[in-house]
């Protein structure tokens, strides 16, 4: 009878596999074991022992609303706490009719253990972000907002699903999207009214110059890919010489000249806000990439595809939007989610061609203060910069790679 195998210990086989295969292999580990370490010692020297963290701290509302006045902070909150509530609403209303088509789970309808993990799972990077930001605030002020908003946006999400599991007709669905649409803009005029975009700034003006580019960009450039497919010959040329002439053109030019050179061919009482030009360059720069991402996907839809829409009989907008669209942008979601975080990274670039007082047109600024000048402490404001762009990068890739694994982009 043969001796029983001892159990071999399955790290040890795991190392030797993936880090020690040969002595190549062996000397790569080590190698990029010590720069590592290296790299995290001194990092971590720098963020809790070396840093002098007081520029950030006295400098946080400049950094986050730039020159926003004080005495409107007041409406800045509310649309805060609003937009929180209304997120939650939604979400809630969403998840609601998903288990009524069968597509969610029961449970999901409500905060339960799971989803509360979940989302933990999903956002504990930027809410650890936040707290950091939190804590090197001097007033109350920012913390009572954040906490009031978490509270509205699960108060929102709790409401959504009674909301949401009613059956309603096709003019009730539309008059609700109608009024759920309506919030935001609402609270957008409830801002701007008081606040004009010139003495917007700090990271506020990078997200908000982001986030309506996202929001027109997008419809754009699906309209563009489906004119440059078009069977009508002026709207295939159309659309192929703006994609091409704008793919073109740096983007940082086209911001220089909606800058300096729109004023000879715009009168001075028709030209637009600065932040509204960036936006508009935005917008303009990269719907051409992201047409040519949809295009990309409508080539990858299969042709039996065409030809099952038109065998139901639909009619060809119907074909195309029932049938081939929706196929087209989900095999393409990350090529659209990596141009939206490349469009959200790109507002950097408004601070220097545009004279906008944007984030990282903030961070070298302050360094220049009475208190703080020369003392060398570029390297703290860029990394409290250089956070808040990652945090939100990374959070838009998470949460594309989520609705990947939701659509089953990539499995068949």
């Amino acid at each position: 009878m043969s001796a029983p195998v001892a159990p071999r210990n399955t790290a040890l086989v795991w190392l030797r596999r993936n880090l020690f295969r040969s002595v190549l292999d062996s000397i790569v580990t080590v190698v990029s074991a010590v720069v590592a370490g290296v790299v995290l010692y001194k990092t971590v020297r720098f963020v809790g022992w070396t840093g002098r963290w007081d520029i950030v701290r006295v400098n946080l509302r400049l950094l986050m609303i730039g020159r926003y006045p004080a005495e409107e902070m007041e409406r800045l909150s509310a649309v805060v706490i609003g937009l929180a509530a209304w997120g939650g609403l939604v979400a809630g209303m969403v998840h609601a009719r998903q288990v009524r088509a069968g597509r969610a789970a029961a449970d999901e309808t409500r905060l339960s253990r799971r989803r509360v993990l979940d989302l933990v799972e999903r956002f504990w990077i930027p809410a650890i972000v936040v707290i950091l930001l939190l804590a090197l605030t001097e007033t109350a002020g920012p913390t009572v907002t954040v906490a009031l908003a978490v509270v509205a946006a699960v108060a929102g999400r709790l409401v959504g699903p009674i909301l949401g599991r009613h059956e309603l007709t096709p003019l009730q669905n539309a008059g609700l999207l109608t009024l759920l649409a309506a919030v935001p803009l609402a609270f957008y005029f409830y801002v701007v009214t008081a606040v004009g975009f010139d003495e917007w700034g700090g990271f506020l003006l990078n997200l908000f110059l982001a986030f309506c580019s996202i929001l027109l960009c997008y419809p754009l450039g699906v309209l563009l890919a489906l004119g440059r497919r078009s069977s009508l010959p002026l709207v295939r040329i159309i659309s192929t010489l703006y994609i091409e002439v704008v793919r073109g053109a740096p983007l940082f030019v086209l911001l220089l000249f909606a800058n300096v050179a729109l004023g000879f061919f715009v009168p001075a009482s028709m030209k637009p806000s600065t932040p509204t030009r960036a936006i508009i360059v935005f917008t303009l720069f990269t719907a051409s990439y992201m047409a040519e991402i949809v295009r990309g996907g409508l080539q990858s839809v299969p042709k039996g595809q065409f030809e099952a829409a038109k065998a139901l009989g639909l009619s060809p907008p119907r074909q195309m939007g029932l049938v081939i669209l929706p196929q087209a942008l989900r095999n393409v979601i990350p090529a659209q989610i990596g141009q939206l975080i490349s469009l959200f990274k790109d507002t950097a670039l408004a601070g220097v061609a545009m004279g906008l007082f944007e984030l990282l047109s903030v961070t070298p600024a302050i360094t220049q203060q009475p208190d703080f000048r020369g003392q060398g402490l570029i390297g703290e404001t860029l990394t409290i910069g250089a956070l808040l762009f990652w945090t939100v990068s990374y959070t838009m890739s998470r949460e594309s790679q989520r609705l990947e694994k939701k659509l089953g982009v990539g499995t068949r």
